[in-house]
């Protein structure tokens, strides 16, 4: 217990020291919601109503998808994993400590956004446990997507392709700016393979208590499945070695993880 958590805080010293996670982690996501805060809520008034739900959710992806997977994929290549597994380190460890360390750098952040919200006068939430629970929960999915990435991508450059491939879909048509249910009925089914799509359902329908495109449980459902997925195919896939050839499973199983989107499509 004491070396996870002298680990955990070597980790999240890291995340507030590297100029790299720094930027991710805080600078990014609030200079955006700043801006989102400034200039969105005079270009259109109602974004004030789902300002608060779109930057938390903001917030708690980018650490995770576009700060968390590069890391993991350098310290394999620099053969640091090896040593920790000489050392006796499970790998649940290696991929648990990075994936807390920025859910709360994550949630540190969402509480900034949460508190001066007013300023902005965005919305607050009407129903504020759920509200914290789908947090929680969104920190976690895109936790364990963030360290799937990184235990599936063979470079750096592999983990900004994977990254982009949720993170620009969901900024386009996750709900975030546009409102799902304005995008055209076609686009609709595609924005039910992100999570950031059922997170802000969920959050309207549960903590907003609005009317929603998909069923706000079914989105959650989703997320929680998803979720589990994504960090038992983490650590099922994990490797400690580029150049270890008998790895337990093809990196195209990360896949696997839309299976819950898939399903909630019908469901939803």
């Amino acid at each position: 217990m004491t070396a996870f958590l002298n680990h955990f805080a070597f980790e999240f010293k890291t995340g507030l020291r590297n100029s790299n996670s720094l930027l991710l982690n805080y600078l990014f996501p609030l200079g955006f919601y700043i801006m989102m805060g400034v200039v969105m809520t005079q270009i259109n008034p109602l974004f004030r109503e789902t300002l608060v739900p779109a930057m938390v959710i903001f917030v708690v992806m980018v650490g995770p998808i576009l700060g968390l997977p590069t890391p993991l994929v350098e310290s394999r290549e620099a053969g640091i994993y090896r040593s920790f597994k000489i050392n006796g380190v499970p790998a649940t460890s290696i991929l648990i400590v990075p994936t807390l360390t920025t859910i709360f750098h994550s949630l540190i952040v969402a509480t900034i956004i949460v508190v001066t919200a007013p300023l902005f006068k965005g919305t607050l939430p009407t129903h504020w446990g759920a509200f914290v629970g789908i947090t929680l929960l969104l920190a976690c999915v895109y936790s364990g997507l963030g360290a799937l990435i990184g235990v599936v991508s063979s470079s750096g450059r592999a983990t900004v392709l994977w990254s982009q491939l949720i993170f620009l879909p969901s900024m386009l048509i996750g709900g975030l700016m546009v409102p799902l249910e304005m995008l055209p009925k076609s686009v609709q089914p595609f924005a039910g393979l992100l999570p950031t799509s059922h997170a802000m359902q969920a959050f309207l329908g549960l903590a907003y208590q609005q009317a929603t495109v998909f069923k706000p449980l079914v989105s959650v459902a989703v997320l929680a499945g998803s979720g589990l997925l994504a960090y038992g195919l983490a650590i099922y896939l994990f490797n400690w070695d580029n150049r270890n050839q008998a790895r337990r499973g093809h990196p195209l199983m990360g896949l696997l993880v839309l299976i819950p989107y898939l399903v909630g499509m019908f469901l939803a």
